[in-house]
């Protein structure tokens, strides 16, 4: 019985590993959509959304279902209710890749950046799939070292995100209300893509060492330094 249910286990963190490779890949197309005016990419991108949300009811179902069954303790009671809260971070990053190839859809046939942001969003779109290859690789490993890294990563995000911002608010802005508001979202989406991530790291952490850090701080270093 038990064997079973440990074998359960695996089959959650193997979907939450699959999960990340989706959403990664959906990102990646995304972007590439975003930058070349690709409306059947897109649409592939959008249509494609409803696997990573079936994965993340089925693992939900899974998860609940060994609540019930096997009224888990400790170190397992913690993996399957924090492997619920990330398949719900790995979902939402998948609806934020949707939400890139809907711009690109909507501003079909022209793209949506300008030429002066091109290099900019094409950072972004490269970082967030590095990023979410390392959250793949953290739940797979439980390594709470590659958790606190990937934290920093995302500071690489957060200062492209800046960039778009500043481009966006400086009197040189020759390129319109549309397309300014298109990258205040589009920005947005790769930046909370970024933050979900690092939520789905955090909680790799918690569940390793069952101690819960909100913020990247001195002690979240100690802890992956052990």
């Amino acid at each position: 019985m038990r064997d079973a249910f440990h074998e359960d286990l695996e089959r959650i963190s193997d979907q939450l590993v699959e999960m990340t490779r989706l959403a990664g890949s959906a990102m990646a197309r995304a972007t590439t959509a975003l930058l070349d005016a690709d409306i059947h990419l897109a649409e592939s991108v959008i249509a494609a959304d409803q696997q990573i949300d079936r994965m993340r009811s089925e693992l939900d179902d899974l998860s609940i279902d060994l609540l019930a069954r096997q009224q888990p303790v400790a170190t397992d009671l913690r993996m399957v209710v924090t492997s619920m809260r990330m398949s719900a971070d790995i979902e939402r990053m998948g609806d934020l890749a949707r939400h890139v190839a809907k711009v690109a859809r909507l501003r079909y046939p022209e793209s949506a950046v300008p030429p002066v942001l091109r290099s900019t969003i094409l950072q972004m779109g490269q970082v967030a799939e590095r990023i979410v290859a390392k959250a793949g690789s953290v739940i797979a490993g439980r390594d709470v070292e590659s958790a606190v890294a990937l934290d920093r990563d995302d500071d690489e995000m957060d200062r492209l995100h800046r960039e778009v911002f500043a481009m966006l608010l400086e009197g040189k802005w020759k390129h319109g209300t549309e397309a300014a508001v298109d990258l205040t979202l589009i920005g947005r989406y790769y930046e909370r893509f970024g933050d979900h991530a690092v939520s789905v790291a955090r909680r790799v952490v918690y569940l390793v060492t069952g101690e819960w850090h909100t913020e990247p701080d001195e002690d979240l270093e100690q802890i992956g330094a052990r």
